[in-house]
């Protein structure tokens, strides 16, 4: 058998289509990069000139201070609702639904208008006993919500309802046979989520978590409208003095550009790590099939 096989030539396959496909890529590209970078409407002076401007970079700080305030808060609220959609109690599932419906419905624009005019909708925030005179502080609305509150909130509560879904689309995801094992373990709920199940539906929640920290970064540019000096509305304010409107959107889509790429770098980081947690585990259980099999 070892001699018919011998006895035939291998031959490469050829795919000519793909050096056709990529000289044209190639072309393509040198095309655009020649556009963008050797025309002078693009006016790269104004750019290299504003993008370390002490401005500019004071609004990338808050952009930044923004993006991880609304991130961390939205991950720990949207565990939560998580966990209420996965309840046994129908009220609960039903109050966590009704909250992931309303704020995936309103638009987030929407949503900071109304939190920047609750003042005139609410004159005093108070923390009081309901329904009673019992009032044990009382602030005023105005003086509670400056602007960079204004804008967490609403970032974070429209986002923690995205985030809600992604966790409990990665929990659902895990083998009904894991959560069957773990309560024959007798396992509270806390060790069976945080030491079972979460573990194993990371990997399908971290992608999307990540695209939707890409996403709020990018996001935080809508909180222009409160008049915040974030990393926008700096830019903004620039180019309306000086009308140089198209390489100040460059400096600011750069630094997006930077932000998201750092995302994009720590995703592909935990992902690699996970990864090899995972082939150490299988690694492990094999041995000890092996052991028990070779024992008895």
């Amino acid at each position: 058998m070892a001699k018919v096989f011998s006895s035939y030539k291998v031959v490469k396959a050829k795919y000519p289509l793909r050096y056709v496909g990529s000289f044209i890529s190639v072309v393509f590209i040198l095309i655009l990069l020649e556009s963008v970078f050797f025309n002078s409407k693009w006016e790269w002076s104004v750019f290299r000139l504003w993008f370390f401007d002490p401005a500019v970079i004071r609004g990338l700080y808050l952009t930044l201070k923004l993006t991880f305030s609304a991130m961390f808060l939205s991950f720990f609220l949207g565990g939560i609702l998580a966990m209420m959609r996965l309840s046994t109690s129908w009220l609960v599932r039903g109050v966590a639904w009704a909250y992931i419906w309303l704020f995936r419905s309103v638009p987030l624009l929407v949503v900071l208008i109304v939190l920047y005019n609750f003042s005139y909708l609410y004159e005093r925030i108070a923390i009081a006993v309901p329904f009673t005179e019992v009032v044990f502080a009382s602030y005023k609305t105005v003086n509670a919500l400056d602007q960079f509150t204004t804008a967490l909130i609403g970032l974070a509560i429209v986002q923690s309802a995205y985030t809600a879904e992604i966790i409990r689309g990665g929990i659902l995801s895990v083998d009904k046979g894991q959560f069957e094992a773990a309560a024959a373990l007798g396992l509270s709920w806390w060790h069976k989520t945080y030491r079972i199940i979460f573990p194993q539906a990371i990997r399908g929640i971290l992608p999307a978590l990540v695209n939707e920290c890409i996403s709020l970064s990018k996001g935080t540019s809508i909180v222009y409208v409160l008049a915040m000096p974030e990393l926008f509305y700096t830019v903004q304010m620039v180019y309306n003095r000086n009308q140089q409107i198209i390489p100040m959107l460059m400096v600011a889509a750069v630094w997006y550009a930077i932000i998201t790429s750092v995302f994009s770098i720590v995703q592909y980081f935990i992902e690699a790590k996970l990864a090899r947690n995972q082939k150490k585990q299988h690694k492990m259980i094999k041995y000890l099939f092996f052991w028990r099999k070779s024992t008895h």
